[in-house]
């Protein structure tokens, strides 16, 4: 198999980072680009990086002398890749205006940025719930004049711990959801090394979070129509979103009531045999098993259950009736990898195999 080239714009970040280990020794892609700040451009990546990479693993062998490449020169960048990653700091009409001129420039973009998510023709994907939302891929091209060039979008991190848990149970037709998301110090890119503050200490404000985290579930089970996709009218998410000091994991405890209320058993049964197209599919980064359930009342626990088929898996626990909602439970998943990084290979694997991510 020839394997697509791939850029990953913001490689210098930990996102990108994240990145560049998890495409590093991938079967359908290789790294051909690596993209940053003009101020980070000629640099090699290991000088660029250095006394600033986060990852566990030493910087790859082959990426470590790689040079950067600035962000604004699209022209080099399409030389070199058939796709890029893009997880860029930066504001949010800028990161919006350069992955415009990257797909109109032909090359495709997967972002883990938030920029984009509210573009009606640009699919934000968990391609274990709405593959179908690529179809709107076709009319994103004919709005750039592209034939080749469009953007996606991974969602939120943190709505990861919760919306898979309730997906399977949408045909019993929640009404009102209430999730509060204990979310790991490394959503705002950082180590307890650089972040001494977080340490025996919660803080219950994350900016934009609660908003995220209450309209994009809605869009993720929207529908394509008229080449747009229609956000659902339900169910009513309310959210709080509180930073904790764990460093990595996001966990949720979610509270949900249904207009028809499914038994105990019924739930556990859906959440055991829910596959996605990313199963079926047997794509590279997908978890065998999308969602699993603990028994014991103390699990999932960020520390021993983050890493479940290596981090992109969803683990759950705590199912119970509850006194005011139907019912509550706790949801857990990876934030850097299923809801960062690996939710966007993840989604570039789907692309690729659904034959919208081609080599030139």
């Amino acid at each position: 198999m020839q394997k697509l080239k791939a850029g990953i714009v913001g490689a210098t970040g930990m996102v990108g980072q994240r990145f560049i280990t998890l495409v590093e020794n991938h079967p359908y892609f290789e790294i051909t680009a690596l993209v940053a700040s003009p101020r980070s451009a000629g640099k090699k990546y290991c000088e660029a990086v250095d006394g600033r990479w986060k990852m566990k693993t030493e910087i790859p062998d082959s990426v470590k002398d790689m040079e950067i490449i600035s962000s604004e020169d699209i022209e080099k960048i399409s030389s070199l890749v058939d796709f890029v990653f893009c997880a860029v700091d930066m504001k949010k009409d800028e990161i919006r205006e350069l992955e415009y001129k990257f797909a109109r420039a032909e090359i495709p973009v997967i972002s883990n940025n938030s920029a984009h998510r509210w573009t009606p023709d640009v699919p934000m994907v968990i391609p274990e719930i709405n593959p179908e939302h690529l179809a709107v891929i076709a009319d994103q091209r004919k709005r750039l004049g592209t034939t080749r060039g469009f953007i996606a979008v991974k969602p939120n991190c943190s709505i990861q711990s919760y919306v898979p848990a309730l997906t399977p149970l949408l045909k019993y037709k929640p009404t009102t959801v209430l999730a509060t998301t204990y979310q790991a110090i490394s959503g705002a890119g950082k180590t307890f090394n650089e972040w001494p503050e977080m340490i025996d200490n919660v803080i219950p404000y994350i900016g934009g979070e609660e908003e995220k985290s209450e309209q994009e579930p809605l869009k993720i089970w929207g529908s394509v129509e008229n080449g747009e996709i229609v956000k659902a009218n339900e169910p009513l998410i309310t959210t709080q979103c509180i930073r904790v000091p764990v460093s990595d994991g996001h966990t949720a405890a979610v509270f949900v009531k249904f207009e028809n209320k499914p038994t105990k058993e019924e739930i556990l049964n859906a959440w055991k045999e829910y596959k996605g197209r990313a199963q079926e599919l047997e794509l590279p980064s997908a978890p065998e098993q999308f969602l699993t359930y603990f028994e014991e009342d103390n699990r999932p626990q960020a520390r021993l259950d983050r890493d479940i088929y290596g981090g992109m898996g969803i683990t759950l626990g705590r199912l119970r009736e509850d006194t005011v909602f139907d019912y509550k439970f706790v949801g857990l998943s990876h934030n850097t990898l299923r809801g960062a990084a690996g939710g966007a290979v993840l989604i570039a694997e789907l692309l690729y195999r659904e034959g919208y991510l081609t080599s030139k």
